[in-house]
């Protein structure tokens, strides 16, 4: 039987706290996208650049293609952040979070000389915004408290919390 690590009250709190805001930007994320109906990852796919830049361009030339990804992005940013908030499914919700966003890093990579449409936020060197966002939803798995404080804990025996 696998037993849950006995978090203190401030320790749980800020992982909680950390979750919820997560879930929060890509709750947004995901919103703003869904009330948007001109939106499309297109331009996004065309700005790629990098080693992998050359299958985002294929997705991007693909009207079919797009679609999928047009879709799976939107929901998959909404569901993701309703997951984390709401506390449900957190473990998948993580790991679908972390998958997303490596397409994210991998599409717009932080390397000198690379210049993208979309202005940044500040200079950057392997270690971005998204980056961090990732590593802290990796955190996230490995602390999961959904099963503490979120709906999980009414879909889970007591003894496997």
């Amino acid at each position: 039987m696998k037993t849950q690590p006995a978090y203190t009250g401030s320790q749980l709190s800020l992982l909680v706290i950390l979750r919820i805001a997560i879930g929060w930007h890509f709750l947004y994320e995901g919103l703003t996208k869904v009330f948007n109906p001109g939106w499309s990852s297109v331009g996004y796919l065309l700005d790629s650049q990098g080693l992998f830049s050359g299958m985002f361009h294929a997705i991007a030339a693909n009207p079919n293609a797009v679609a999928v990804v047009d879709f799976l992005n939107v929901w998959g940013l909404t569901a993701i952040g309703l997951g984390l908030i709401l506390g449900l499914l957190t473990q998948t919700a993580t790991i679908a979070g972390i998958v997303l966003l490596a397409f994210y890093y991998l599409s717009h990579p932080p390397l000198i000389g690379l210049n993208y449409a979309a202005p940044g936020e500040g200079n950057y060197f392997l270690i971005n915004k998204t980056l961090i966002e990732l590593i802290a939803l990796w955190v996230l798995y490995l602390f999961p408290t959904g099963r503490l404080i979120g709906l999980e804990r009414f879909f889970v025996k007591p003894e496997k919390r």
